[in-house]
Parts: structure tokens; C-alpha cells; sequence
């Protein structure tokens, strides 16, 4: 609201400034014409003592909103008020000035009465009602008032006392205040409604770190989850770049980056596609998640797909690489403690348990069978049917664990 009274005030000075620069200019080239118009009345100096005052008071204003946006502080309700009343009040005196140059009925019909709407157009920018509001009750007011003080002579050919007559155009002052204030409003609703997705977008990018798929992301806004601490059941995958670490040794740090770079992108791109995320990156590796934050039935599904798919786009990557690349990968699915830990000044989303510290185990086997793509019997039993093409390699005896585990591999 700052920024577009800012902006507002801004666009007050530029107005105010382009009327004086274009009255000098006439008035200095072509007097004559001034002249005619006011007969004989009009003083270029009068014109000066109410615009430069007033535009001295606007650049004071712009200096204390621009103060007030840099210490992140609201303006008084009264100070608003206070400019809407003086912004309005200079139409007053420029149609006063006119009234005693031309007559009455001249400067009511002249050009003074229709600046009032420039300052309630503009304070639509003030994105209160009340305020536009009031903007057009003070422009109203004060020109029947003036009109009335005056008590010009009547239009002979009009039906309506002119009491009557300058009631209604001040009528129409007011009606415009409201409709400027309805606008306004209607753009305060906008904005607060683009700050609140943009609030809730950037709370969910916060908690689950930059490696969220818009996909993810716009299901979790619909939804409105709120990501608490929970057990829940999900597929856990681990993923590592083979030989990586003895690699860099042979490349420059840039290149490193560049390849590791190019080959996340990759593998990304294809969780999005499976609705997975990113979890954390772990050097050349990392921990993906299928059925989390947002519950997945078809999480094991998803994952082998995801799996799947990353080893064509990374052998199809390799292809003219002078770098090519060899992923491992671990899949398991279990229950897991999902939740947001860390400290009170930055939390991450993260899952913790058995579940996890098994898919990892998983992952490092691939070395040990010369294998890209290991499972564990909870993966495969939760497989669709038709999908059942893995290959059992037996109990296998793991670190961490005191009973063999059965593990398949997956072509």
C-alpha cells in the first residue's frame, strides 16, 4: 500500500508539474489567449502561489512515504486523511482564482471543476475505500459550496433551480469517490490475495528447499497441507554417481560443477515427471522421496518408473560426452518419521528412520553386484501387476542389520 502511495503521490507531482510547464509556455508565447478566456483577469503568479506551495507539500510527502517504505512502517491514518484533504482542496482554489477572472458561471463550466477527478482517479492508488471515498465527499463539498457562495445567475433555459443544478454535479463528484474507493478495494483484494499464494509458494519452496516440482508444489497449494511430523509410508530412493569423487581429480573444479550440473538436471527432470522430490543432494548424490509430502498410493510405482527412466536419460546423455556416467540406485519403501527439523531460525523437511538407512544400504550394494538398480521385497510386493520383473539375488547379509535381507535387481 506504501508502494502505490508512493506511486500515486509520484503521479500527483508529474500532473501538477505538466500543468504549470504548459500554462507558462501559453501564457509566455500566446498571452492573448489566457486573456480572452479570463478577460483580462488572468495573473500567472497566482497560479504559482497555489501549484508551487502545494507541490512543495506533495515532495515533502513523497520524502516521508519513501522514509516510512525503508523502515517498514505504515503511515498515520490521520496524515492520509489530511493529504486527501489538502490534494482535494487545490481544484477549490484553482476554481476560486477562476471565479474571480471570468465570472461565476464560466469557471463553474470551465476546466477547475473536472480537476477534481484527476486527484479521486488517482486515489484509487490509495487502495482504501474510505479514503477514495472521502476524496470525492471533499470535492463535492467544497464545489457546491463554492458554487453556492458565489450564487452564480442561473442557466435561463434550464428547467432546475441552480441550487439544484450544481447539487447533482456535485452528486457526481461523490459517486465517482465511491467507485474510485470500489476499484481500489477491489485491487487491495488482488494484491493481498497475490501476496498470500505468493506467502504460501514461497513457504512451501522454504520448507522442502528448491528441489520441489512446480507439480509438487501447486498440490500442495491446493490441497493447503501443512507439512507437520508424521509417520508415514513412502518409497525412499537413493541415487549415486559412480566413481565420481576419483574423477574430479582428473577435472577442473568448473568442470566438475558443470557435468554434476548437467547430470542433476537430468535426473530431476524425471522425478518431476513421477512426482518425486528431492529430499537433499548428496555430492554427487542424492535422496529422493515418492509418497511424500503429499500421500501417494502408487508411490513404489512411481519410483521404479523414476528409476527406470533415469538410467535411458542418463545413458542418453552419455552419448558424446567426453564424460560419460554411471548411476547407482536404491529403492525401499517403509514407514518413516516426515517432519520439519532443525533450528528455530531454518527448518528443512526431512524423513529420518529404518526405512531410510535401508534404501541407502541398497544403493551401495550396486557395487558389490556390478548392478544400477536394486530393490527390497517391500518395493516389489507393492508393484503393480504386470511390472514384476525383478530379479531375486538372494538374502543377502547387510551392515547394520543382524538378519540377511532379500534384495532384487531391476534391468
Amino acid at each position: 500500500m506504501l508502494l502505490t502511495e508512493r506511486l500515486r503521490i509520484k503521479a500527483v507531482i508529474a500532473t501538477v508539474v505538466v500543468l504549470m510547464v504548459v500554462v507558462t509556455i501559453v501564457q509566455l508565447v500566446t498571452p492573448d489567449i489566457f486573456i480572452g478566456i479570463s478577460k483580462g483577469g488572468f495573473e500567472l503568479g497566482s497560479t504559482y502561489v497555489i501549484f508551487l506551495p502545494f507541490l512543495g507539500l506533495e515532495l515533502l510527502a513523497l520524502y516521508l512515504v519513501s522514509r516510512r517504505v525503508a523502515q517498514n512502517k505504515d503511515v498515520p491514518i490521520v496524515r492520509r486523511y489530511l493529504s486527501a484533504l489538502v490534494e482535494t482542496s487545490v481544484p477549490t482554489a484553482a476554481l476560486y482564482l477562476h471565479m474571480n477572472w471570468m465570472g461565476a458561471n464560466t469557471a463553474l463550466a470551465f476546466a477547475a471543476p473536472l480537476t477534481y477527478f484527476i486527484f479521486i482517479i488517482l486515489s484509487t492508488l490509495r487502495l482504501d475505500f474510505w479514503l477514495s471515498t472521502f476524496t470525492g465527499f471533499v470535492a463535492a463539498a467544497e464545489m457546491f459550496a463554492l458554487a453556492m457562495l458565489y450564487q452564480p445567475v442561473g442557466f435561463a433555459d434550464e428547467p432546475m433551480p441552480e441550487g439544484i443544478f450544481q447539487f447533482v454535479r456535485a452528486v457526481m463528484l461523490f459517486v465517482g469517490g465511491v467507485l474510485a474507493g470500489a476499484v481500489g478495494m477491489q485491487l487491495r483484494r488482488q494484491f493481498e490475495a497475490s501476496i498470500a499464494a505468493t506467502a504460501a509458494r514461497d513457504h512451501v519452496t522454504n520448507l522442502f528447499g528448491q528441489h520441489v516440482s512446480p507439480q509438487v508444489v501447486e498440490r500442495l497449494l491446493a490441497s493447503g497441507t501443512a507439512p507437520t511430523t508424521e509417520m508415514r509410508r513412502v518409497a525412499v530412493m537413493f541415487v549415486d554417481i559412480r566413481d565420481f569423487t576419483a574423477a574430479t581429480r582428473i577435472h577442473t573444479p568448473r568442470q566438475v560443477v558443470e557435468r554434476l550440473d548437467d547430470a542433476f538436471a537430468v535426473l530431476v527432470d524425471v522425478l518431476d515427471r513421477h512426482s518425486g522430490i528431492v529430499n537433499k543432494f548428496l555430492g554427487d548424490g542424492f535422496l529422493a522421496l515418492f509418497g511424500a509430502p503429499i500421500e501417494d498410493p502408487g508411490s513404489a510405482q512411481c519410483a521404479v518408473d523414476a528409476a527406470r527412466e533415469m538410467l535411458e536419460e542418463i545413458a542418453r546423455n552419455n552419448q558424446g560426452s567426453a564424460w560419460p556416467l554411471r548411476i547407482g540406485i536404491g529403492i525401499h519403501m517403509g514407514a518413516v518419521i516426515a517432519g520439519n527439523v532443525g533450528s528455530p531460525r531454518r527448518k528443512e523437511y526431512t524423513v529420518m528412520g529404518d526405512t531410510v538407512n535401508f534404501a541407502a544400504r541398497l544403493e551401495a550394494l550396486n557395487k558389490e553386484f556390478g548392478s544400477q538398480l536394486l530393490i527390497s521385497s517391500a518395493v516389489r510386493d507393492a508393484l503393480d501387476a504386470g511390472h514384476d520383473e525383478a530379479t531375486f539375488l538372494g538374502d543377502v547379509a547387510i551392515r547394520g542389520y543382524e538378519q540377511p535381507q532379500a534384495i532384487w535387481r531391476l534391468g
